[in-house]
């Protein structure tokens, strides 16, 4: 557009060259092809002066009042800032404008948006969410993950979690069948390992006590009270066993409420685990994992648990009035909110923004929104002033 403006001042010189070189009496239209050739010629120079004037000097010249919007990029960042201030982040402005704004509405429409496949594109807050957590697929996200839950659990003291564990526990009779899992386990190992118990008891006998057979008597006797005493603890929920094992859990979890000794001990082992770098790596992939499945969650086109839950969410905001206007309500105070604790900083950083752009950027940003009309503005002129020059003509030819 800036070419056609141009071609079209320079076609309107050249006509007025031209008519010069044919003289007055070539034709009696010739004044006025002067006239209009004349006055546009005119009228398109003083507007190319006032777009350039705008943006740079023209022509290079430092011509007082031009390169206007380099000049005043600053003053022009602060009057963008204080119009958005005044026109949309106070907080009587922001409450006007939601007064009718169904807020909650668009919420439930958005959280159960279907997915639209014939748009070839997903609507919804599920895939935008989706979106979001496939950007933090990056191992910087994974190793910061994993410090901040290492720090986090390296500034938890386990002793009184592993205390409150056991404690309830013990009270609830949790520790019972922990206490039948290993009772069974050395009835097994006892009626496993019975052959290797007696050649043991074998071994160390003497040969004339084996000539008596009280090796075999000893490891019978060893053998059955030990499976005595285990069907018996498996049997009888009260057994004095029993009751010591639940007795040793309580004094421990006493222990590790009071005794900084067993308190070390816990808090030692935290340590190690912690310092473990298989711990690392598993807290990687349990992050991955969950991000992974989260996201496939989120992008099921056939809808997932997650997807149903907020389709179900948004449902219910939508036919529920009394929920919708309370929710209403609660959105407008929170953006009016956001507006009043954040809008001056809102208005500082468009300042502070159009302040750090160098005149450079500030010219092209504004001639890549607006050259466009400022071409049609030299083309109206070169026209319009041609026009006008006719008018003139024709007033000085009547005058005369």
């Amino acid at each position: 557009m800036r070419l056609l403006a141009t071609l079209l001042l320079a076609a309107m010189a050249m006509l007025f060259a031209a008519t010069l070189v044919w003289g007055q009496g070539a034709h009696p239209a010739l004044p006025w092809l002067r006239a209009f050739a004349e006055a546009a010629m005119v009228g398109g120079l003083a507007d190319w002066f006032a777009v350039t004037a705008l943006f740079r000097h023209p022509l290079g010249l430092p011509i007082p009042h031009t390169a206007i919007i380099p000049r005043q990029k600053d003053r022009l960042g602060d009057t963008l800032a204080q119009f958005l201030k005044d026109n949309f982040l106070k907080t009587q402005v922001v409450v006007r404008r939601l007064d009718d704004a169904d807020l909650a509405g668009v919420l439930s429409r958005w959280l159960s948006a279907p997915p639209d496949e014939t748009a070839g594109r997903r609507r919804g807050i599920g895939p935008l969410v989706a979106q979001l957590i496939d950007g933090l697929d990056d191992p910087a996200i994974g190793e910061l993950v994993e410090s901040v839950v290492r720090d986090r659990l390296a500034a938890t003291r386990f002793s009184p979690i592993v205390a409150d564990v056991v404690e309830m526990m013990v009270s609830r009779g949790r520790h019972e069948p922990l206490i039948d899992a290993a009772v069974d386990w050395g009835l097994a190992t006892l009626s496993d390992e019975e052959p290797a118990i007696r050649s043991m008891v074998t071994e160390r006998t003497n040969w004339l006590l084996r000539l008596a057979g009280a090796d075999e008597s000893m490891s019978n006797s060893m053998i059955g009270a030990v499976q005595r005493l285990l069907v018996e603890m498996r049997q009888d929920q009260n057994h004095p066993v029993r009751l010591r094992i639940a007795e040793a859990l309580t004094t421990w979890a006493f222990d590790l409420r009071h005794f900084p000794e067993a308190q070390a001990r816990v808090e030692g082992f935290k340590a190690d685990m912690l310092a473990n770098p298989a711990m690392a790596q598993w807290v990687r992939g349990l992050w991955g994992s969950a991000r992974a499945a989260l996201s496939a969650s989120l992008n099921d086109p056939a809808g997932s648990r997650l997807g149903g839950a907020m389709a179900a969410i948004g449902n219910r905001i939508e036919n529920d009035t009394a929920m919708k206007s309370a929710l209403n309500s609660a959105l407008r105070r929170a953006i009016a909110g956001l507006a009043k604790t954040h809008g001056d900083s809102i208005v500082k950083l468009v300042s502070d923004t159009v302040r750090g752009w160098d005149a450079d950027t500030v010219t092209e940003k504004v001639e890549q929104a607006v050259g466009r009309d400022l071409q049609f503005i030299r083309i109206n002129g070169t026209l319009i002033g041609g026009c006008i020059g006719l008018v003139i003509h024709a007033a000085a030819m009547l005058s005369g």
